[in-house]
């Protein structure tokens, strides 16, 4: 009998292990058995095997005349048993959101004594999170937005469209769009199809040799900034000391730019060294390899060095190490003061 009892349980464990649905759901299979089981007053222990939901659920017990049959729990016995570790989980829950609520209740009372709480400093992190934030802000901008716009590693045609829809509305709201771009943006097709589709009134638009990092100011009142360098983490900012802080680092940079239709400012100046290759001279001087100097000024590594060339053969330069001698003792950075 050992045996016979041992080789049924492993019967029951191969079908619980191939069982067609977790043993915690009753299938459609079981509540017909169990139905019939109802209706009957019992059913052959050998029927149920293979639906061992039906044990799991406790809704059978063996017969006490015969082992070889099953007797049906009534159904209201058996959502009892069910229920009653569900409710006592719901009572004790309940228990700890009471004493969590108690336990916050002073601290709730010290921020009420004080000013309304205001989440003054976001972390975002994720495009989609950071592109909700923003799409949020600018759909409540009502005066003015201020950005600072770097060269991306984007797509050209994606900047293109996501700048568009995030700007046009703006526009069609009478807001005062501003926004800071390289020199190189000039030469850029996407950007000047960009400057084109977006229109001019109160759009204002102008470049500036170097720019760090990209900055979004809407209303003076909420700011956005980068963490990472793959844009990947930003900075929701609401502190007012924070946001007028930013505001006066962008009319710096808008003081010292040049407007977009104020011609090229990549001309050559009387000593023969063009405005770009001044600000990659004064780079150099503070020891900034090529990738760094490229990565600021929004041009590509190649045509970076191919500036650096071009200011080593101005002043005759042999080496790396003689440029940025000649660069300090040709006084060409002292005509910038």
């Amino acid at each position: 009998m050992f045996r016979t009892l041992g080789g049924r349980d492993l019967v029951t464990n191969r079908t619980k292990a191939t069982h067609p649905h977790p043993v915690t759901e009753l299938c459609e299979e079981g509540g017909r058995l169990y139905a019939n089981a109802l209706r009957t007053g019992r059913i052959a222990r050998t029927d149920v095997e293979s639906v061992p939901c039906l044990m799991e659920f406790a809704l059978l017990h063996p017969d006490p005349d015969d082992t070889g049959w099953l007797r049906p729990v009534a159904p209201l016995v058996a959502l009892a048993q069910r229920l009653t570790p569900i409710e006592r989980e719901i009572s004790e829950r309940r228990r700890l959101s009471v004493e969590l609520s108690d336990a916050f209740e002073p601290f709730m009372a010290l921020t009420a004594q004080g000013s309304s709480p205001t989440h003054s400093i976001t972390v975002l992190e994720g495009l989609d999170r950071i592109n909700t934030a923003l799409d949020l802000a600018t759909a409540e901008c009502q005066t003015e937005m201020l950005t600072v716009q770097p060269s991306g590693r984007r797509r050209p045609d994606q900047r293109l469209i996501e700048g568009l829809e995030r700007d046009r509305p703006l526009i069609e709201r009478g807001v005062r769009l501003r926004t800071l771009y390289q020199h190189t943006a000039r030469y850029s097709p996407e950007r000047l199809a960009y400057i084109d589709q977006i229109g001019d009134g109160k759009v204002e638009i102008r470049t500036i040799d170097e720019l760090v990092e990209r900055l979004i100011i809407c209303d003076e009142t909420v700011a956005f900034i980068p963490v990472r360098d793959d844009r990947q983490v930003a900075l929701e900012l609401r502190h007012p000391g924070l946001v007028r802080y930013l505001v006066k680092v962008f009319e710096f940079m808008w003081g010292r730019s040049v407007p977009l239709n104020a011609g090229a400012p990549y001309e050559t100046a009387p000593d023969g060294i063009t405005d770009i290759q001044h600000s990659i001279a004064k780079l150099l001087i503070e020891g900034h390899v090529d990738e760094a100097i490229a990565r600021r000024l929004g041009m590509n590594v190649r045509t970076c060095r191919a500036h650096i060339a071009k200011l080593a053969t101005s002043l005759g330069s042999g080496s790396r190490a003689q440029l940025g001698y000649l660069i300090a003792q040709s006084g060409i950075l002292n005509q910038e003061e």
